[in-house]
């Protein structure tokens, strides 16, 4: 039984590795297309991919999703503020996750880290973000985006997913988080069937 907790917990580290390689990743993803946006839409304002439907369009935008605090002096401040506690705890959840191989969980909250740090990094640099992603649907256009709000998005929907569909798995990230069990490995059901089958 020792040699199995052994074996849970060196594999644990491993998916902790794996999953901040994968924000590594993610979040350099985002500053690369961000740069590509500077050097080549920047001089043209847009290009079209899809006529009048989805076009690569250069934005500033010193808000937060949908502009929320643009036009207030204090609002990039605010919001580095809010990004950089909210980086800092989605981080510590993702590894708590990943220590335990919770492998769905993990992921939702590598994707919720790596697109806050992707536009915290924007409004620390640049005091804005850089948007560029744009649907026009006739007279509606919708709000520009980036590929950091796409990870948060995502990690939004699985986190929910999971909540969800999954709430006796997510319950048990619950009570790691709430109730303190020190020792417990918390596994998915596939591999609660392979601990009862090594048994």
């Amino acid at each position: 039984m020792n040699n199995f907790f052994d074996k849970r917990s060196a594999k644990g580290y491993e998916v902790c590795v794996l999953y901040a390689f994968l924000s590594i990743i993610l979040i350099t993803a985002d500053q690369l297309f961000k740069v590509m946006t500077v050097n080549e839409i920047k001089p043209y304002g847009q290009v079209f991919i899809i006529e009048n439907f989805f076009s690569l369009h250069y934005a500033e935008n010193p808000g937060s999703a949908f502009s929320m605090f643009a036009d207030k002096s204090w609002g990039i401040y605010f919001l580095s503020g809010v990004s950089l506690v909210l980086g800092v705890v989605i981080l510590m959840l993702m590894f708590i996750a990943a220590r335990r191989s919770m492998q769905m969980i993990s992921l939702a909250f590598c994707l919720l880290f790596s697109g806050a740090v992707g536009n915290l990094i924007d409004r620390i640099r640049l005091r804005y973000v850089i948007d560029y992603l744009r649907f026009d649907f006739g007279d509606f256009t919708f709000p520009i985006f980036n590929f950091a709000d796409i990870c948060a998005v995502c990690g939004t929907v699985l986190l929910i997913f999971i909540i969800i569909f999954k709430s006796r798995y997510f319950e048990k990230f619950w009570n790691v988080l709430f109730k303190n069990k020190k020792n417990e490995i918390i596994l998915d059901p596939e591999q609660e069937k392979e601990k009862n089958n090594a048994d």
